[in-house]
């Protein structure tokens, strides 16, 4: 089924509409094994998205950090002011496990920032073929570690987006085990957090989605033999009691709607406070960043954001 077989709704924005006329999913894997061939994929995905959002125009201001070994960029928007304990929001980049770092994580780190309106730390983890799991969850946590020695958690937001969103989740699993306090919040945009795919749109949504389709051969790359039904590999199938406020986003052509009204459900049944946002027609991660739907899940995230701990000064500075 391909995704022209459903038009655009007259119920979104033109930008919206513009964006689902286009097929964004189809893309080769490797074999497994073909290390280079990973690589390069890489390489022209990274290289690709750097080009289309350049951090110069940006409203944004980065600095490169070496945090305990670990790559990380700082991108503070402009009126958001240095100070010792002002709240950092700890971010993983998308890139269905296997693309999105280097300069593409320094590029998506600050237009996060431009639109979360504080400081973000964008960790730019480690990614198969070369380091797979749990290199880059490693890597999170180092960081996380660190932001816990120098502020109150209650200073500390944790998200990430699709990918990102997995090792959003799966850091706080691996932070709550080895005994470490909770972040203020989390956000998980469009998470994948179900890694054996087992969830129904999956299957209704295969075709829709016009961004994404099925991501089982990077899952397994990522995994490198480990079960995928772990919950630091699937984090939705773990124990979510006591994290903390959890906002969710998602799109009702998303091919991981499912995974997020999941990972809802789950929170709130460990007792959670969850705020899911479903969009009209959205596909997975927006229609492309500039739409007013776009606009609109980023202003929801800044509400969100205020209700736990960002003063609102910053939010409207930014």
């Amino acid at each position: 089924m391909r995704h022209d077989t459903f038009p655009a709704p007259s119920t979104v924005s033109e930008q919206a509409q513009e964006w689902l006329a286009f097929d964004k999913s189809e893309l080769t894997y490797p074999a497994l094994d073909d290390t280079g061939g990973w690589l390069a994929l890489a390489e022209e995905a990274d290289r690709s998205a750097a080009r289309r959002f350049p951090v110069a125009d940006l409203p944004v201001t980065v600095e490169d950090l070496d945090v305990d070994g670990v790559a990380v960029y700082a991108a503070r928007p402009e009126g958001v002011e240095e100070a010792a304990d002002e709240p950092v929001y700890l971010w993983m980049h998308p890139g269905g496990l296997v693309v999105g770092g280097g300069d593409a994580c320094r590029m998506t780190t600050a237009r996060t920032a431009a639109g979360a309106g504080l400081l973000v730390w964008g960790v730019d983890y480690r990614l198969p073929p070369l380091h797979p799991y749990p290199a880059g969850l490693d890597d999170a946590l180092a960081v996380y570690r660190r932001l816990l020695r120098d502020r109150d958690p209650a200073r500390v937001f944790v998200g990430g987006d699709s990918a990102g969103g997995n090792i959003a989740a799966a850091l706080l699993l691996r932070a709550k085990d080895a005994g470490l306090p909770m972040p203020a919040a989390l956000v998980l945009n469009t998470p994948q957090v179900d890694l054996t795919e087992s969830g129904d749109t999956f299957r209704t949504l295969a075709g829709v989605d016009n961004v994404l389709r099925s991501l089982r051969t990077p899952n397994a790359l990522y995994a490198a033999g480990a079960d995928l039904r772990q919950p630091y590999l699937s984090p939705v199938l773990g124990d979510l009691t006591g994290f903390p406020p959890t906002f969710l986003r998602s799109g009702t052509r998303d091919l991981f709607l499912s995974d997020t009204v999941r990972m809802h459900r789950r929170l709130r049944d460990a007792g959670v406070a969850a705020d899911l946002h479903v969009f009209e027609a959205m596909p997975h991660a927006g229609f492309g960043g500039d739409s007013p739907e776009d606009r609109e899940a980023v202003a929801e995230q800044r509400r969100f954001l205020a209700g736990h701990g960002v003063p609102l000064r910053e939010m409207e500075d930014a």
